[in-house]
């Protein structure tokens, strides 16, 4: 049996819902099962975990496994765990862990192939999609800069799937300095920006994609402001050969970064 959850426990998770108490305690909620079993997995510090009693015992293993490795595990009502989560239907299963951040250095570096470059992307639901995209095409970090919203936000947690867990994420920044840092290290940053000078399927075809690539995504509303896009090497529309006005981000963020991703492997095969 694991202890219901201490008054204090609940308390200090119920602060971690604010941004500024997140980045004062350099902490943050994932939920799910999947989320929990990542943050495992990669070494995450995760400090404690909070479980409903039906997901005690549907994800014994999982629960177990956190106790083994250290973790507080503590029971608490469905309906405690609504209030933690706050999602309409919870899954019963909400770690506590540190924030898994590194510096620009991590990824404005030799060696590192495909990044992408988060400014002024508002929606944490969009924001996670693309995190979650970035790591299944195999990119080795994703920056969002200043503008844009806290990666730890419980929405865009649970939008990864855990992928924040997997890709070197960088927080902070402002545009103006990460794109010349990233520049720097050898790579070439393009701005997605549906009027684009360039054609996404030219830059496929001519194998321009093929070297370091940083992706630079705007905003849902609006896009890149001109000043933004001024900062990358050169602007890539992606094709649109429908009569849809545009992508929105994830979708397009998904088709750019894959495109990238598809060349730099056949480079390497």
């Amino acid at each position: 049996m694991y202890p219901n959850a201490s008054m204090t426990g609940l308390k200090a998770a119920r602060r971690l819902a604010k941004r500024a108490l997140r980045q004062r305690e350099r902490a943050f909620l994932a939920e799910g099962p999947q989320a929990v079993s990542e943050a495992l997995a990669s070494g995450a510090r995760v400090t404690g975990l909070f479980v409903t009693g039906p997901a005690s015992a549907r994800h014994a293993a999982l629960v177990r496994a956190a106790a083994d490795a250290g973790v507080d595990v503590q029971v608490v009502s469905g309906e405690v765990m609504s209030e933690l989560a706050q999602t309409v239907t919870p899954q019963g299963l909400l770690a506590v862990c540190d924030y898994v951040d590194v510096p620009l250095g991590h990824v404005a570096k030799a060696g590192t192939r495909l990044v992408a470059l988060l400014a002024n992307v508002r929606d944490p639901g969009n924001a996670g999609t693309v995190l979650r995209t970035a790591d299944a095409a195999g990119a080795d970090g994703v920056v969002f800069t200043d503008a844009s919203v806290d990666p730890y936000n419980g929405k865009c947690v649970r939008a990864s799937a855990g992928s924040l867990f997997h890709v070197d994420l960088v927080r902070g920044g402002s545009p103006a300095h990460v794109v010349p840092a990233l520049t720097a290290a050898g790579f070439s940053v393009l701005a997605a920006d549906a009027h684009g000078e360039l054609d996404l399927d030219e830059r496929i075809d001519s194998g321009a994609l093929a070297g370091p690539t940083a992706w630079l995504f705007g905003s849902e509303a609006h896009g890149l402001s001109a000043e933004l896009a001024d900062l990358a090497q050169a602007r890539v529309r992606v094709p649109i050969h429908g009569r849809a006005e545009s992508l929105n981000l994830a979708a397009a963020a998904a088709v750019c970064l894959y495109a990238s991703a598809r060349a730099q492997q056949s480079t390497r095969s």
